[in-house]
Protein backbone atom coordinates (compact mmCIF):
# COMPACT_ATOMS: atom_id res chain seq x y z
CA UNK A 1 0.00 0.00 0.00
CA UNK A 2 1.12 3.59 -0.55
CA UNK A 3 2.45 5.41 2.44
CA UNK A 4 1.63 9.02 3.16
CA UNK A 5 5.30 9.77 2.40
CA UNK A 6 4.93 8.27 -1.11
CA UNK A 7 1.86 10.38 -1.77
CA UNK A 8 3.39 13.62 -0.47
CA UNK A 9 6.55 12.94 -2.49
CA UNK A 10 4.66 12.41 -5.76
CA UNK A 11 5.52 14.78 -8.61
CA UNK A 12 2.79 17.27 -9.51
CA UNK A 13 2.53 19.82 -12.33
CA UNK A 14 0.09 22.73 -12.04
CA UNK A 15 -0.99 24.21 -15.39
CA UNK A 16 -3.09 27.38 -15.40
CA UNK A 17 -2.76 30.68 -17.27
CA UNK A 18 -3.99 32.62 -14.22
CA UNK A 19 -1.14 33.42 -11.82
CA UNK A 20 -3.56 33.65 -8.87
CA UNK A 21 -4.77 30.07 -9.45
CA UNK A 22 -1.21 28.75 -9.81
CA UNK A 23 -0.19 30.52 -6.61
CA UNK A 24 -3.25 29.26 -4.71
CA UNK A 25 -2.71 25.64 -5.77
CA UNK A 26 1.05 25.76 -5.12
CA UNK A 27 0.45 27.17 -1.65
CA UNK A 28 -2.29 24.65 -0.88
CA UNK A 29 -0.09 21.75 -2.00
CA UNK A 30 2.93 23.07 -0.11
CA UNK A 31 0.91 23.63 3.08
CA UNK A 32 -0.45 20.10 2.78
CA UNK A 33 3.08 18.71 2.65
CA UNK A 34 3.61 17.95 -1.05
CA UNK A 35 7.30 18.37 -1.80
CA UNK A 36 7.61 18.03 -5.59
CA UNK A 37 5.33 20.64 -7.15
CA UNK A 38 6.12 22.51 -10.36
CA UNK A 39 3.98 24.83 -12.40
CA UNK A 40 3.70 26.44 -15.79
CA UNK A 41 1.40 29.09 -17.18
CA UNK A 42 2.26 28.01 -20.75
CA UNK A 43 0.15 25.09 -22.00
CA UNK A 44 2.54 24.56 -24.93
CA UNK A 45 5.19 23.33 -22.46
CA UNK A 46 3.12 20.62 -20.79
CA UNK A 47 3.76 17.64 -23.09
CA UNK A 48 7.51 18.28 -23.12
CA UNK A 49 7.65 18.76 -19.36
CA UNK A 50 5.70 15.54 -18.80
CA UNK A 51 7.92 13.61 -21.22
CA UNK A 52 10.95 14.81 -19.26
CA UNK A 53 9.63 14.51 -15.69
CA UNK A 54 6.85 11.84 -15.85
CA UNK A 55 4.54 13.62 -13.43
CA UNK A 56 2.36 11.55 -11.14
CA UNK A 57 -0.37 14.17 -11.44
CA UNK A 58 -1.13 17.11 -13.73
CA UNK A 59 -3.63 19.72 -12.57
CA UNK A 60 -4.76 21.19 -15.89
CA UNK A 61 -6.89 24.27 -16.53
CA UNK A 62 -9.19 23.79 -19.51
CA UNK A 63 -9.53 27.39 -20.66
CA UNK A 64 -6.18 28.85 -21.69
CA UNK A 65 -5.04 30.98 -24.64
CA UNK A 66 -2.93 29.40 -27.37
CA UNK A 67 -3.81 25.82 -26.46
CA UNK A 68 -6.74 24.73 -24.32
CA UNK A 69 -6.72 21.85 -21.86
CA UNK A 70 -8.38 19.49 -24.34
CA UNK A 71 -5.57 20.07 -26.84
CA UNK A 72 -2.99 19.60 -24.08
CA UNK A 73 -4.53 16.20 -23.23
CA UNK A 74 -4.36 15.21 -26.92
CA UNK A 75 -0.65 16.08 -26.97
CA UNK A 76 -0.06 14.17 -23.74
CA UNK A 77 -1.76 11.07 -25.16
CA UNK A 78 0.39 11.21 -28.30
CA UNK A 79 3.66 11.54 -26.44
CA UNK A 80 3.27 9.14 -23.55
CA UNK A 81 4.15 5.50 -23.22
CA UNK A 82 2.09 5.47 -20.04
CA UNK A 83 -1.39 3.97 -20.34
CA UNK A 84 -2.63 6.01 -17.39
CA UNK A 85 -2.85 9.74 -18.05
CA UNK A 86 -2.77 11.33 -14.58
CA UNK A 87 -4.81 14.49 -15.27
CA UNK A 88 -7.30 16.36 -13.09
CA UNK A 89 -8.88 19.20 -15.04
CA UNK A 90 -9.73 22.55 -13.49
CA UNK A 91 -12.88 24.13 -14.87
CA UNK A 92 -15.44 26.80 -14.08
CA UNK A 93 -17.80 25.45 -16.75
CA UNK A 94 -19.97 22.49 -15.65
CA UNK A 95 -20.59 21.58 -19.29
CA UNK A 96 -16.92 20.76 -19.81
CA UNK A 97 -16.71 18.07 -17.11
CA UNK A 98 -18.05 15.14 -19.15
CA UNK A 99 -16.13 16.20 -22.26
CA UNK A 100 -12.92 16.39 -20.21
CA UNK A 101 -13.46 12.92 -18.75
CA UNK A 102 -14.13 11.55 -22.24
CA UNK A 103 -10.93 13.25 -23.46
CA UNK A 104 -8.85 11.34 -20.92
CA UNK A 105 -8.98 13.32 -17.68
CA UNK A 106 -9.33 11.10 -14.62
CA UNK A 107 -11.18 13.66 -12.50
CA UNK A 108 -12.10 17.32 -12.33
CA UNK A 109 -12.08 20.14 -9.83
CA UNK A 110 -14.63 22.93 -10.15
CA UNK A 111 -13.73 26.58 -9.94
CA UNK A 112 -14.00 28.46 -7.67
CA UNK A 113 -11.99 25.96 -5.62
CA UNK A 114 -13.33 24.27 -2.52
CA UNK A 115 -9.96 23.70 -0.83
CA UNK A 116 -11.01 20.62 1.14
CA UNK A 117 -12.35 19.05 -2.06
CA UNK A 118 -9.16 19.97 -3.95
CA UNK A 119 -6.94 18.32 -1.31
CA UNK A 120 -9.14 15.22 -1.19
CA UNK A 121 -9.33 14.74 -4.96
CA UNK A 122 -5.57 15.22 -5.34
CA UNK A 123 -4.80 12.76 -2.54
CA UNK A 124 -7.21 10.16 -3.96
CA UNK A 125 -5.84 10.55 -7.48
CA UNK A 126 -2.27 10.15 -6.29
CA UNK A 127 -3.21 7.04 -4.33
CA UNK A 128 -4.63 5.48 -7.50
CA UNK A 129 -1.71 6.69 -9.62
CA UNK A 130 0.91 5.23 -7.29
CA UNK A 131 -0.95 1.92 -7.08
CA UNK A 132 -1.10 1.85 -10.87
CA UNK A 133 2.68 2.43 -11.05
CA UNK A 134 3.32 -0.37 -8.52
CA UNK A 135 1.10 -2.73 -10.50
CA UNK A 136 2.95 -1.82 -13.69
CA UNK A 137 6.31 -2.46 -11.98
CA UNK A 138 5.14 -5.84 -10.62
CA UNK A 139 3.90 -6.76 -14.08
CA UNK A 140 7.32 -5.96 -15.58
CA UNK A 141 9.09 -7.96 -12.84
CA UNK A 142 6.80 -10.93 -13.45
CA UNK A 143 7.37 -10.69 -17.20
CA UNK A 144 11.12 -10.65 -16.62
CA UNK A 145 10.94 -13.63 -14.23
CA UNK A 146 8.90 -15.66 -16.74
CA UNK A 147 11.37 -14.81 -19.50
CA UNK A 148 14.32 -15.85 -17.28
CA UNK A 149 12.56 -19.09 -16.38
CA UNK A 150 11.94 -19.84 -20.05
CA UNK A 151 15.59 -19.18 -20.90
CA UNK A 152 16.74 -21.49 -18.08
CA UNK A 153 14.36 -24.26 -19.20
CA UNK A 154 15.60 -23.94 -22.80
CA UNK A 155 19.22 -24.12 -21.63
CA UNK A 156 18.49 -27.16 -19.45
CA UNK A 157 16.86 -28.94 -22.39
CA UNK A 158 19.91 -28.32 -24.58
CA UNK A 159 22.25 -29.96 -22.08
Amino acid sequence: MNTEFDILNASILVVDDQAANVQLLEQLLSNTGYTRVRSTMNPLEVAGLHAEHRYDLILLDLKMPGMDGFQVMQELKKNTSDDYLPVIVLTAEPGHKLRALEAGAKDFISKPFDLVEVKTRIHNMLEVRLLYKKLDNYSKLLEHAVHQGTVEIDEARRQ
